[in-house]
Parts: C-alpha cells; sequence; structure tokens
C-alpha cells in the first residue's frame, strides 16, 4: 500500500509539471572561416603567445604586471570568485547527513485536578546527537552544486575576460601617450623652425624684398602652433592620469621613452578559424558555463515537483530526574524514522521558480549567442582596419618623404629669391601636417593589431591567478 501510495504521488507530481517554453529559432553557428585574412609565414599562433610576449616593449610590459597586481576591479572579481567558490562548498553541504549535539532540561507543574499527581512538579532532562538527512533521490541537491561549481568556472573566467581588456586598455593608453609626445616633440620643432625663417622673412622686409605681412603671417602661425602645443601637453597629463588609474595609482610621472615610436613592432598573428574563439574568448567560455548552470538549474526546478525523502534520527540520554541521568542502558534513548514530503495543492511558488529557471537559460542563450557575434564582428572589424590602415600608413609615409623634400627645396629657392614666403609657409605647414597625421596612423595601426590581439582571446594568459580551493568538478 505504501509502495501504491509512493507511485501515486510520484505520478501526480509529474503529470502536473508546467511545459517550457522552447525558442523556435535554431542554435546560431559561427561561420567557418574569417574572410580577407591573410598571414605570412612569419606570423604567430595566438595560443602560443601571452601578453608577456607579444608586447616586446620592457617598460609595457611592467606597467600591465603593475596593473594585475594593484586594479582595484580585479581585486573585486577575486572576491567575486571566493564568494562563488564559497557557494560551492555550501550547495555541497546540502546533501550531507546534518548533525547536530542537543541538549535541554526543565521542569513542569500542573494544577491539582488536571491530572493525578500534578501536585509533584516533573523534571525532565534530555542529551545527545540529532541527525537528519534529505535523500537526494532525484539529483536535486547535486545539480545545485553543479550549477554552483559552473558559476564558479564562469566568474574565473569573467576575470580572465577583464584581464584581456586591462592589458589591451593599458596598451592603447600607452601607445597614444608615446605618439603624444612625438606629436609634441614635432610642433616644438616646427615652432622652432618657424622662429628661423620669420627672422629671415624680417631681413628680407628690412632689404625691401617683402612687406610686414609676411612677418604678421609668421608670427601669427607660430601663436596657433603655441596654442596647438598647449592642448597637445594637456592630453598628454590627462592620458597619463588614465593610465595610472588602470595601474590602481594616483597620478603621476609615466617613466617612458618615446622617440622609438615610429619603429615599434608587434608580432604578426597566424590566421585561424572562427572555431578557435570558443576556446580562447574568456566571455565567450563563461557564457557557456553560465548557460549549462541554467539547464542544471530547471533540472533543479523540476525535481521540488516531485517527493522528498528525509531520514530523521536521534540518540541520547533521557531522564524525567536528574538523578536517575546515569548513563546506559537505563537512561539510554535513541529513534530513527523516516518521511515523504510531496506538494499537492498550492504549487504557484514551485510553479514559478520552475518558470523563471526556465526563463534565465534561455536568457542565457541568447547571451552566449551575442557573445558569439560580438566576438566575430569584433576579429572581422580589426581584420580589415589593419589592411585599411596599413595601406594608408604606406602612403602617408611616402607623403611625408615628398614633402620633407618639398620643404628642402622651398627653403634653398627662398632664400636665392625665386619664391615668395607663402610657399615656404606651405610647405611647412603641409610637412608637420603630414608627419603628425602619419604618427596618428601609426598609432592606429597599432591600436587595431592590439584590437585583433584582444578579439581572438589574446591578453589573459600569462597572468598570475589566484589558488582556488576547489580544484576539480566531483560531486
Amino acid at each position: 500500500m505504501k509502495r501504491i501510495l509512493i507511485i501515486f504521488l510520484v505520478l501526480w507530481n509529474v503529470s502536473c509539471i508546467p511545459a517550457l517554453y522552447e525558442r523556435d529559432k535554431e542554435d546560431l553557428k559561427l561561420p567557418e572561416q574569417f574572410e580577407n585574412w591573410e598571414s605570412s609565414e612569419k606570423a604567430q599562433k595566438l595560443q602560443t603567445e601571452i601578453w608577456n610576449q607579444f608586447f616586446n616593449e620592457p617598460q609595457l610590459i611592467s606597467l600591465i604586471d603593475t596593473a594585475i597586481e594593484n586594479n582595484q576591479e580585479l581585486a573585486v572579481l577575486e572576491q567575486e570568485i571566493s564568494i562563488a567558490n564559497n557557494e560551492v562548498f555550501s550547495r555541497q553541504g546540502e546533501y550531507l547527513p546534518k548533525l547536530s549535539l542537543q541538549a535541554d532540561g526543565g521542569s513542569e507543574q500542573k494544577e491539582r485536578f488536571s491530572t493525578p499527581n500534578a501536585n509533584s512538579p516533573t523534571l525532565f532532562a534530555h542529551g545527545g546527537l540529532v541527525m537528519s538527512w534529505e535523500i537526494d533521490i532525484w539529483k536535486k541537491l547535486r545539480n545545485a552544486t553543479k550549477s554552483a561549481y559552473l558559476l564558479y568556472l564562469a566568474s574565473i573566467e569573467g576575470k580572465r575576460y577583464v584581464v584581456t581588456n586591462l592589458v589591451a586598455e593599458i596598451s592603447d593608453t600607452y601607445f597614444e601617450l608615446k605618439s603624444l609626445d612625438n606629436q609634441l616633440t614635432l610642433i616644438e620643432n616646427y615652432i622652432e623652425v618657424l622662429s628661423k625663417v620669420k627672422e629671415m622673412v624680417v631681413l628680407q622686409r628690412e632689404a625691401g624684398r617683402t612687406t610686414s605681412l609676411a612677418v604678421k603671417r609668421f608670427e601669427a602661425e607660430v601663436s596657433k602652433n603655441l596654442a596647438r602645443k598647449y592642448d597637445i601637453v594637456q592630453r598628454i597629463a590627462i592620458t597619463e592620469n588614465r593610465l595610472n588609474f588602470l595601474l590602481g595609482r594616483f597620478p603621476e610621472r609615466i617613466t617612458r621613452k618615446s622617440d622609438d615610436f615610429l619603429d615599434i613592432t608587434l608580432p604578426e598573428i597566424q590566421k585561424s578559424v572562427p572555431v578557435d574563439l570558443l576556446e580562447n574568448r574568456p566571455d565567450i567560455k563563461q557564457a557557456s558555463l553560465v548557460l549549462e548552470s541554467r539547464k542544471l538549474d530547471i533540472e533543479v526546478a523540476r525535481a521540488r515537483f516531485y517527493p522528498s525523502l528525509k531520514i530523521d534520527g536521534n540518540i541520547g540520554y533521557e531522564a524525567f530526574n536528574s538523578k536517575h541521568f546515569k548513563g546506559t542502558p537505563v537512561s539510554l534513548a535513541y529513534g530513527l524514522g523516516g518521511g515523504i514530503i510531496a506538494p499537492l495543492i498550492n504549487r504557484k511558488a514551485i510553479e514559478a521558480n520552475y518558470a523563471t529557471a526556465n526563463n534565465l537559460q534561455i536568457q542565457a542563450i541568447y547571451n552566449y549567442e551575442v557573445s558569439l557575434l560580438k566576438a566575430f564582428t569584433e576579429v572581422t572589424n580589426q581584420i580589415v582596419k589593419i589592411k585599411n590602415l596599413t595601406q594608408k600608413y604606406d602612403a602617408k609615409n611616402k607623403q611625408v618623404q615628398n614633402l620633407r623634400e618639398s620643404v628642402e627645396i622651398s627653403n634653398i629657392l627662398f632664400k636665392a629669391g625665386r619664391i615668395d614666403y607663402i610657399d615656404v609657409l606651405f610647405s611647412q605647414r603641409d610637412f608637420l601636417e603630414a608627419q603628425v597625421e602619419a604618427l596618428e596612423l601609426k598609432y592606429n595601426l597599432l591600436e587595431a593589431n592590439v584590437g585583433l590581439y584582444k578579439a581572438l582571446g589574446g591578453g589573459w594568459r600569462g597572468q598570475k591567478e589566484m589558488d582556488a580551493e576547489r580544484k576539480n568538478g566531483s560531486f
């Protein structure tokens, strides 16, 4: 009869489980390859490249080391990892037997006509061990523990993704700082050249070969570039402060060598396939782990519809008077029992939790697809960006070389009196603008290479990670 009752309860609860909503669209799949990506024989595989090998700048490597050690956002994420790890142990303890020590005592006095011998107080004392254990017959507790463990792993991937972004942002800011230093040097040199040419124009005016208009034009050009100089100085200060913030410290001078900026090169990354993103991108791995956790949460929510089996037991000493509390076996008391609890009516809370678990799973699916789309789009954008910037940078360098020669020619012709001052001014101005644009293109090209490195999942390898207490997922 009891067996029939148990079977009836199980069938009743299973039949009343609401149907889950399922998406109509098919799962999103990555394309087989990236378009317009060509790599040379010198290109290196991303898997073998950790950030302190990808960047060959000792000062930049030192800054990244400092940031990983001091950055407050990473410190917060480490605490999130510890919290997730603690949650795993908490969930794991749920499906183990609970054993506690209990001791109590007291006195009971009843009125005269309430019971025989009511005039005498009744004393009692009890002490012993109490045990309770919910048998995990539906794997509800184990699945909850596995879900927590997957979220713990996801928190680790979340930190790695932040490290990837941090490494890329520090390198971009560092290269921007060096680019601004070179722009400042160009402006200062340009002002110096203009001042010398202005002196020549003054001499020509005194000799009657030109007018005061030429002098004023050169003075105006000097003033304009002095204002431009201070604008760059301000940008350098702001960029330094932003870099110090990423390093987790207050503003201070960033030690750097900037005269080699145009010679900086980054390793070429060997062409890979989109499926490699699943292994290398921490944000994709994080979204995948969260999705697996949400699937287990549905199983946990479904198991709440089923009957739960619980075993209770106790053993200890009990007596109605302390003088009889002598020990085994005269005062020994023990008990063992079990029970089945199954929800029958008013199950709205369980149904709501089940629906919420399903909604969270669907949400996790969309988040996973977004991470795939985002990763593939980022890689594709950086590939196109690098290709176009490389061609643009080569063309700009040719322009700089031609303008350098034109400046030399214009100076010779001006001294010989064969051209007007305005030709000299325009030649110098065009040469400056081309050099500044070349510096900006060089920075953009470095930024694009770092962006490709980050988009492919580079930047988190090589960091010193905190030692996690949980090493595996065996439950």
